[in-house]
């Protein structure tokens, strides 16, 4: 039925039409203030770690390891920790991911039923709490050998990227064209060439991106981190023993009643953030490459 009927006076709109256009002005409106609400939070946090957390980064802070309060500590062993256990993780999750992802994609389709529990199973470590992960972690990790130690957190770290990695990987192979794998095959590569060599080649920058946002998603973890790592005021580069991480030293020393130790954890929380901040602008500006 159209929007206009005639009259004595021509064509107006009728009263359908100017409902629908009210209604498209109101959720226009909604969605202006969602958004600016949303944009004034991430402002206001922003804020709040730069006026708080800049006075607290200087060299100090950076270069010297932890120490007792009052003693000019720093918290380079924490960001040190941080590197080497996320790094880990990332060398322990991105296999397992991009194999999971071409499995899933490529030879997993909806009639198989184990690659829909594998698909299942990956949607629901998606939204598991990070702290279920520690816990579970620990169980196998840890208790049986009686002590913590920066292994256990990084393979605590790689559980919470695989699924993100599976969910990317699985999407960008899937919007690679069909016709590009019948070329291959009627070229006479066999599957897994075509797989590795024309698809995933062609899929590298989406790859690429859901890489970032697992590193991004598992950097500021504090949760798991509590029940693997646990944390270490000395430098410690051994994998079988407690280290020290940013997140955590940032959960023990903010809620601590010494002034230097609060301030270090607001640098530790700018840094974080201002690290998360970066990895998202490089996973836009891949995907816009791409």
């Amino acid at each position: 039925m159209s929007d206009m009927t005639t009259s004595s006076s021509g064509w107006a709109p009728n009263a359908n039409g100017a409902r629908r256009r009210r209604m498209d002005k109101l959720a226009t409106l909604l969605g202006m203030v969602a958004a600016g609400i949303l944009v004034l939070v991430l402002t206001s946090i922003l804020w709040t770690l730069l006026s708080r957390g800049i006075s607290g980064l200087s060299a100090a802070a950076i270069m010297k390891p932890m120490g007792p309060p009052g003693s000019g500590g720093g918290l380079a062993n924490a960001i040190l920790g941080s590197l080497i256990q996320t790094f880990l993780a990332l060398l322990i999750a991105t296999p397992l991911g991009l194999g999971c992802g071409i499995y899933l994609s490529e030879y997993g389709n909806r009639q198989n039923r184990f690659a829909s529990c594998v698909r299942f199973v990956s949607d629901v470590l998606m939204s598991v709490p990070s702290i279920l992960v520690g816990l579970f972690v620990y169980q196998i990790l840890v208790a049986p050998f009686g002590h913590f130690s920066a292994f256990a957190g990084s393979v605590a770290l790689a559980i919470l990227a695989v699924p993100i990695i599976v969910r990317t990987t699985e999407d960008m192979l899937r919007l690679v064209p069909i016709a590009m794998r019948e070329a291959g095959a009627a070229l006479g590569a066999t599957r897994w060439r075509v797989t590795l060599f024309l698809c995933l080649r062609s899929a590298k920058t989406g790859v690429l991106t859901g890489i970032l946002l697992a590193l991004a998603r598992v950097s500021g973890e504090t949760a798991p981190l509590l029940f693997t790592s646990l944390g270490n005021q000395n430098w410690s580069f051994s994998l079988n023993r407690p280290m020290a991480s940013l997140p955590v030293t940032i959960y023990q020393y903010a809620g601590a009643s010494y002034e230097d130790w609060v301030q270090l954890a607001w640098a530790g929380a700018l840094l974080v953030t201002m690290g998360v901040l970066a990895i998202n602008i490089a996973v836009r500006l891949s995907a816009r490459r791409g």
